[in-house]
């Protein structure tokens, strides 16, 4: 899986995160997993 510019990738063992400002092949590794792209905060409705 390639890496996605603007990206936000978040560890699941130690809760470090990077952003990821150069596409390419490959996976950004920690903890010896692959990290997970983070998703978007919900924002609160406005009712």
């Amino acid at each position: 899986m390639a890496n996605q510019l603007g990206k936000r990738y978040t560890c699941e063992e130690c809760g470090s995160s990077v952003l990821c400002t150069k596409s390419g092949d490959g996976e950004i590794d920690c903890c010896e997993k692959t990290m997970e792209i983070q998703e978007p905060r919900k924002l609160p409705s406005s009712d």
